[in-house]
């Protein structure tokens, strides 16, 4: 795990490999039926070159066409939000000045790093008043089911930080769009020792690092094919049986993307309030596209898939939960004034 967290701290580039975690949940309801996402750009949505397939994608989206209206990807505020998961957390006594002063020193390292270095698709608050506690959104990658979407984590470090690694929640509403992210906000990761692991898998108070932790959850957790992190699911990479059911399993995780984006719209974590505006406004016209595109019944069609998958198309589960979702992400979309929301009104 920490090997290929820091390939992806060289390339900022999602990947397909997965990450154990448990039980597959069982498709049952409206929450369950999912979409197929596809690529979108600002020229056209284009459904019939990029899938969920393993075909080309880029390392993911910005927040915004115009750099002037993006946040800091970095940035210290003086007062922790108050529905912060881990505020109410009490912090265990630091055992002397000297312990203290070294914890404080760790932080501020990782402050640094994470200042320096993120890439341009995630986005970290600290705090003056708590500096245990951090806020990161992650935007999703193009070319994966979460494309467009916005994923936030609440961090808190341990007195005992470096020694043991930061507590990661997950900000779910309730829904189960990853096998690596519970509804209850459990990230389940062998580098955060919420999953069994062992050597180089687990946390390392020398190696490991906030930046890799963030980076690993955008490129390990939230990749193009979700299925396969399942536990033992890996070994049906390339096996019918696998082809066959990553595709329902990344519509279902697209289509629980869509529903993430209605309950930020309505309940936005404090501090991001103006982000998750801004990002929508600008990005909110490409996701009714894509919708539109599977709803008009377009197919993916991608060159380096195989011949069974590049003529799979859209199901027909996926084209019934979008007609009832779509109404809401046009209402929500056109009530922050998104641009080119009018003509899906």
């Amino acid at each position: 795990m920490v090997a290929r967290g820091k390939g992806y701290l060289m390339n900022w580039r999602s990947s397909s490999s997965s990450l154990p975690s448990s039980e597959l949940p069982t498709p049952i309801n409206d929450d369950s039926i999912g979409g197929a996402a596809v690529e979108t750009s600002d020229a056209a949505v284009d459904v019939t070159s990029h899938g969920f397939d393993g075909g080309p994608k880029a390392a993911g989206a910005t927040c915004c066409s115009d750099e002037s209206l993006c946040f800091p990807r970095f940035d210290v505020l003086q007062i922790s939000p108050l529905d912060h998961h881990y505020l109410d957390t009490t912090d265990q006594e630091m055992q002397g000045a000297s312990r203290a002063k070294s914890w404080a020193k760790a932080v501020q390292k990782e402050w640094k790093i994470l200042e320096n270095d993120l890439p341009g698709t995630i986005y970290v608050r600290a705090f003056e008043d708590r500096m245990d506690l951090l806020r990161v959104v992650m935007v999703g990658a193009s070319g994966t089911p979460y494309h467009d979407g916005l994923f936030f984590f609440d961090l808190q470090l341990p007195p005992s930080y470096p020694d043991a690694p930061p507590q990661v929640y997950y900000h779910s509403f309730g829904l189960r769009l990853n096998p690596n992210l519970y509804e209850s906000g459990t990230v389940c990761l062998s580098l955060l020792n919420t999953f069994g692991g062992e050597g180089t898998e687990v946390w390392s108070s020398t190696e490991s690092s906030l930046l890799q932790v963030v980076v690993s959850i955008q490129g390990l957790v939230l990749n193009d094919k979700p299925y396969y992190n399942e536990t033992g699911y890996e070994t049906m990479v390339d096996k019918p049986e696998g082809r066959r059911n990553a595709l329902p399993y990344s519509e279902n995780a697209y289509l629980l993307t869509l529903r993430t984006m209605l309950h930020l719209l309505r309940r936005p974590p404090q501090g991001f309030e103006e982000f998750v505006k801004e990002h929508f406004r600008h990005r909110g016209r490409f996701v009714l596209r894509a919708c539109n595109a599977w709803l008009q019944g377009n197919m993916v069609d991608n060159a380096h898939a195989t011949e069974v998958s590049r003529k799979q198309p859209c199901s027909a589960g996926l084209r019934l939960a979008l007609t009832k979702v779509v109404p809401s992400l046009v209402a929500a979309f056109t009530e922050i004034r998104a641009e080119g929301c009018e003509e899906y009104q």
